[in-house]
């Protein structure tokens, strides 16, 4: 079987006929309005060429007999607190029955929280963590309106997923809504929109879907989810690693961007089995510095070494598969528990390297000691109480000071040898 026609099959039977994906799916987009309403709000990004997709998204409404009754435009990178209460109050005066997002995972995820304010009500405050979205909808007896979510980046997968983040720009700080009510009813992805994407986000999209799939493989080691995971995770990883530089050497690769699409995707259905953890916790506290991709990227191979002893089957998939597209010369079979680790993190590493990323956080532009103390201090919050508790090596709050903060000095420096493993 394909690469391709095994992620198919994946992605179907994730997902059945309400996932319209691949070259040519955004004609689908009116077909799949009507079978939630009549009225869209159209949320929608802008980039270049965006005009003429949209076109076609307005054709197909349309046609479908879906009348627009507002345009609202998407919110900047990171979906800003301010660029969510605008989106809300326009589609509190829209009044739809149906939304329609058109965006990268920014966009989606604003339209997924808007939606929530919109019509349960309350602060933003109020849904950050699991499943409050779920217990107000209950508890007011209310449905959210339908959601077709139309992708546009090989990265996020927001728009297959129970996931909005939210930023707070003044603080630097990124949280989390993470509830099954806000699952898109319709997702949709043409994968031709991603063909003349800008490098800098081919490549964060990508470096993301691979941290999906790398985040909930290692916290699935030992579970009776393993299985189902290391099926989806091999395929996700296997073709990011395989196509992205391909991508990075040559952009207008139409199959290497096709592979991204279908590896991010599955990113998306990883994230969905079960949860991220370490890389993604971290990545919250740098905003300000780094995409939300790049900073998953960076942390994931100092992750992989604080939780090795914990994860080896993980790692020899993993490993594997980064050692067959020749970013690992080691012998994994020789090795095991922390040694392991630190091969397959070095293939990580010299993958980044690869494809133009930084490996420590030190390159970084405007990262400074302050982050390490945000990061560490997030890690205690209790909204975000799922990632830290989702790990491999569990930590509670009283742990991160003594395990989290050598694996942040680490990055922050490019040496592996100062991560601690929990004995």
């Amino acid at each position: 079987m394909s690469e391709f026609n095994r992620a198919k099959n994946l992605l179907r039977f994730f997902k059945g006929d309400a996932y319209r994906f691949g070259p040519g799916a955004l004609s689908h987009a009116g077909p799949a309005a009507a079978e939630l309403g009549t009225k869209a709000a159209l949320i929608g990004s802008s980039f270049p060429d965006s005009e003429s997709f949209l076109r076609t998204i307005r054709e197909s409404l349309h046609s479908a007999s879906v009348q627009v009754c507002a345009e609202i435009a998407g919110p900047a990178p990171n979906c800003p607190l301010e660029d969510l209460a605008r989106i809300s109050r326009q589609l509190q005066k829209a009044d739809p029955d149906v939304v329609v997002s058109f965006g990268g995972g920014s966009t989606i995820d604003a339209a997924k929280a808007a939606e929530v304010l919109r019509t349960l009500g309350g602060q933003i405050e109020d849904y950050f963590g699991m499943n409050l979205v779920t217990t107000a909808r209950q508890k007011q007896k209310k449905k959210l309106t339908g959601h077709v979510a139309i992708q546009t980046a090989a990265s996020s997968a927001a728009h297959l997923t129970k996931y909005s983040n939210i930023t707070h720009i003044q603080s630097g700080q990124k949280k989390l809504i993470v509830d099954e009510a806000i699952v898109p009813a319709r997702p949709l992805f043409d994968y031709s929109v991603t063909y003349n994407s800008p490098m800098d986000l081919t490549i964060d999209g990508a470096i993301d879907g691979i941290s999906h799939c790398l985040e909930v493989l290692y916290s699935a080691a030992g579970k009776d989810t393993y299985e189902n995971v290391a099926e989806v995770a091999e395929a996700g990883i296997g073709l990011i690693v395989k196509h992205l530089p391909a991508v990075v050497r040559n952009p207008g690769h139409e199959e290497g961007r096709q592979g991204l699409c279908y590896g991010t995707d599955l990113g998306g259905y990883a994230i969905m089995i079960g949860g991220t953890n370490g890389g993604h916790l971290t990545s919250f506290s740098l905003v300000d510095v780094l995409s939300h991709g790049r900073a998953c990227g960076m942390m994931n191979p100092y992750y992989t070494v604080f939780f090795a002893p914990q994860i080896e089957p993980p790692l020899r998939l993993v490993g594997a598969l980064y050692k067959q597209e020749g970013f690992i010369t080691a012998d994994l079979e020789r090795l095991s528990g922390r040694d392991l680790g630190m091969a397959v993190a070095e293939g990580m590493l010299s993958f980044s390297k690869k494809v133009g990323l930084p490996t420590m956080l030190s390159e970084v532009k405007g990262f400074g000691r302050g982050h390490i103390r945000r990061a560490l201090e997030a890690a205690k919050n209790p909204q975000l109480k799922m990632k830290l508790q989702n790990m491999p090596v569990p930590l509670t709050a009283e742990m991160v000071d003594d395990y989290m903060a050598p694996v942040l000095e680490a990055a922050a420096c490019g040496d592996l040898n100062l991560i601690k493993n929990v004995s």
